[in-house]
Parts: structure tokens; C-alpha cells; sequence
């Protein structure tokens, strides 16, 4: 069975170019705006989004994306809304790969059986569930194998190579490398270290490899786009919603446009194109 992620990288592969991916969380910094910015995003150039599901004790993400979630918490998120905002953005978009990204507890909360028919009955197409490993494969991952989900697993730089094949064993849609060693939206990543891992994890899958962490700049997602299937952005863009957001946290005027022309121009970086100065 062919999902809409499978079925973008085979399009992307035909077009010669890595992905853009980003990442949002859902519900930040209010259900309705969060949904016009991940609306506007396949018209900015992202190829594939990654929704946050937001959650109390994110122990992987940095300071960014964990204001997000709490902004997003704070606004009445939860994980039935989440599957609200993407059965939403269904009606006008069926080409964009949506994949759920968080962790496991508010998954197990609402029922992992009524979670994957009610993710797949939205129109998600895969799940990154960063606190479940391969041990736990039986929890979750082959549960939404079944259920016609990519799961799409991290591999980090100290995943080595006697630990690759157990990462790489049930993954499906494309693996996430995350190019820095610690949380979310820290250090900036290396270019030429990314290009060895990639080259190394590529020796165990035919799965693309797209990298994330530390992507700030067009450049650098230029750099990252260079050697790997697709270049991740998160705490870039959620930086660029905060800003534009009023004294009490409120949306503006520019929010959606904050979020959308960052994501342009890093799409163009992606892709290669020439920048224009601003």
C-alpha cells in the first residue's frame, strides 16, 4: 500500500530534489490560527508537514517547541482537536503528507485501537513517537503499520551500527536523523558530519533519509539538502510565530505571514534557488 509519503518521495525522486519539511504544533497559538498556518505552508514550499501534538513534559524538544506546546495547551488543545485541525485541512488539500509527531502518552490516554481509525479517518499519514523504541514496537508502531501508517523513527549520531537495524526494522515513509546530539532548536548542524551519517544509514535502507535539528537558515537547509532526501524545519518557524505574537500571546495581523514567508524562503534554500536579498 502506497501512502501519501511514499508517494511524495517517489514524485521528489522523479523531480531530482530533496524535501522541505516543517514542523508546527498544532493549536499554537490558538486552534484556528494553527490551522491557517498549516494550510498556508504547501503554498510556501513545504513538501511533507509534521503536526505537534501538543503535550505536558516534551523531555526531547528545546525551549521553543516546548512554549509552543504550552501555548497551545494553554489555548484548549488537545489530541482530539489535533485530528479536528488535520480532518479540516483534508478538505482542501489531499496531496500534502501530514505526520503526527509527539509522544506516547497522550496517544495511550485516548486508546491506541481508536487513535489509528480516528488518525486514519483525518487524513494523517504518519506518526513520529519519539519516546517509544524499538523494543515497544508492539505498543504502537505495528498497530499503525496495520492501519496503513508510516512509522517513522529517529536515529541520532550515536545510533551506530549494531543499533541501526533494530531502529530501521519496522520504520516505514522515510527515516528521521536528527543531526545534533541533544534537544530540539540547540546547536546548528554540521553539514559535512550529516553528509557522512547520511551516507552511513543509507548502507542499511532504501528508506529516504531526512535530517532535522539545527536547520535555521536557507543556507544551512541548502547544506543539509545537499546530502540527505529532505531537510527538516521546526524551531525556525515556531521562533517566527512567537515573534509576531502580541504582548499577551495572542495572534496578529502577521502571524500566518511570519510563519509562511520563513517557510518560503527556506523552501527556496531547499530546493537550491537562488536567494533574493530582502
Amino acid at each position: 500500500m502506497t501512502t501519501r509519503i511514499d508517494a511524495r518521495f517517489a514524485e521528489l525522486k522523479k523531480q531530482g530534489r530533496s524535501a522541505f519539511i516543517t514542523f508546527v504544533m498544532a493549536g499554537d497559538p490558538d486552534p484556528i490560527t494553527s490551522l491557517e498556518i498549516i494550510k498556508a505552508l504547501p503554498g510556501a514550499g513545504s513538501d511533507l508537514i509534521e503536526v505537534g501534538m501538543p503535550f505536558t513534559d516534551p523531555m526531547a524538544d528545546g525551549p521553543s517547541i516546548q512554549a509552543a506546546g504550552l501555548r497551545a495547551l494553554k489555548a484548549g488543545m488537545t489530541l482530539k482537536k489535533t485530528l479536528a485541525v488535520v480532518r479540516e485541512f483534508r478538505k482542501g488539500d489531499d496531496a500534502t503528507p501530514l505526520v503526527l509527531m509527539g509522544y506516547y502518552n497522550p496517544i495511550y490516554i485516548y486508546g491506541v485501537d481508536q487513535f489509528l481509525v480516528d488518525a486514519k479517518a483525518a487524513g494523517v499519514d504518519g506518526l513520529i513517537v519519539v519516546d517509544l523504541p524499538p523494543e515497544e514496537d508492539s505498543e504502537l508502531c505495528l498497530p499503525a503499520m496495520k492501519a496503513g501508517l508510516n512509522f517513522i523513527r529517529l536515529a541520532t549520531p550515536t545510533t551506530d551500527d549494531r543499533r541501526l537495524p533494530a531502529v530501521l526494522a519496522n520504520t516505514s515513509g522515510f527515516v528521521y536523523y536528527v543531526s545534533v546530539t541533544g534537544i530540539t532548536g540547540s546547536a546548528g548542524a554540521d553539514s559535512a558530519a550529516v553528509a557522512q551519517a547520511v551516507a552511513r544509514i543509507k548502507r542499511h535502507t532504501k528508506l529516504p533519509i531526512c535530517v532535522g535539528f539545527g536547520i535555521r537558515t536557507p543556507e544551512a537547509a541548502r547544506a543539509i539538502a545537499a546530502n540527505a532526501d529532505g531537510a527538516v524545519v521546526g524551531s525556525a518557524l515556531v521562533e517566527a510565530l512567537r515573534r509576531s505574537l502580541d504582548a499577551d500571546g495572542k495572534a496578529g495581523a502577521k502571524t500566518v505571514d511570519a510563519v509562511a514567508g520563513l517557510a518560503a524562503s527556506l523552501a527556496m534554500g531547499v530546493r537550491g534557488a537562488k536567494l533574493v536579498a530582502e
